[in-house]
């Protein structure tokens, strides 16, 4: 496996789509055996995924990103750990161990000033959207913990709705069970997982995107959040607090002063069934 790093003089570079420099690690049995500074060469926003892709990345680890840039990224296959800070050794080492704190909704964005907007597009798969980067040790323990997992998948709503498929995307998805990557019942399902098994399993909301949370739903005024005027009701976008982390939100209401965002996963609250067929463990 390969993990890139947003780079600058040792540190984690906080603005991805301006880093200069990444530091790209090579990982095996879950420990690095070597690392090197590449360039970006001046590569923007648009075309940073492009280049990671041709490196071989499989993870990225930066600071703030845009919507447009995690949209490219999950289309490139290359799996996303934003909100990282500080020392870029200690920080792998911490996405190792899965102790690395997730950016995504964790933010206290209520009382943060310093808001952006970015759009957020189509086309997420549920390698990017299952989970941040793990935040605590995992509740299960099983023989492919802290290994890398290639998994085929397969995921429907009770009424029988596909909402996602590795298989429609001929590409497995690939994570390190029990690091967070992944939402909790995905993960231990893997957990005790042999190669080649194929297992379906039936998760309670509490066991996938949680429950809604009414706290998550806030209002702000238009004229202290640019680009707002532009958004509509329904859209999807993506906020950034004041450090440059970002979060997924849904536009719920609108008037002439103020904008109302949903900060709750999409699937929040529902019950979610999946088809798990475990291809290989690195």
């Amino acid at each position: 496996m390969k993990i890139a790093v947003t780079y600058d003089n040792g540190n984690v570079f906080q603005h991805f789509g301006k880093t200069e420099n990444f530091k790209v690690y090579e990982v095996e049995d879950n420990k690095v055996v070597s690392s090197e500074v590449i360039g970006s060469n001046g590569t923007g926003h648009g075309a940073l995924a492009g280049l990671l892709a041709e490196q071989g990345i499989d993870v990225l680890i930066c600071g703030g990103i845009g919507g447009g840039a995690q949209t490219a990224l999950a289309e490139a296959g290359i799996q996303l750990c934003s909100g990282a800070q500080g020392n870029t050794d200690e920080v792998v080492e911490a996405y190792l161990k899965g102790e690395l704190e997730s950016a995504g909704t964790t933010c206290d964005h209520h009382h943060e000033e310093g808001h952006s907007c970015g759009n957020h597009e189509e086309g997420e798969s549920c390698g990017s959207s299952c989970g941040g980067c793990g935040s605590h040790k995992p509740a299960f323990s099983g023989p492919n913990v802290g290994k890398t997992c290639r998994t085929h998948y397969k995921g429907t709503f009770n009424d029988g709705t596909q909402f996602d498929s590795s298989y429609d995307r001929g590409q497995p998805l690939e994570f390190v069970c029990g690091a967070g990557q992944m939402i909790k019942g995905f993960d231990a399902a893997v957990a005790d997982m042999k190669v080649g098994e194929i297992k379906e399993i039936h998760l309670m909301p509490e066991e996938a995107y949680g429950q809604p949370n009414p706290d998550a739903i806030f209002t702000l005024e238009i004229e202290q959040l640019p680009g707002a005027e532009d958004l509509t009701v329904g859209q999807q976008v993506y906020l950034s607090n004041q450090y440059g982390q970002p979060f997924p939100v849904k536009v719920t209401a609108k008037d002439e002063k103020t904008i109302t965002f949903d900060a709750n996963h999409e699937m929040a609250g529902k019950e979610l069934n999946f088809k798990i067929e475990l291809v290989e463990v690195k």
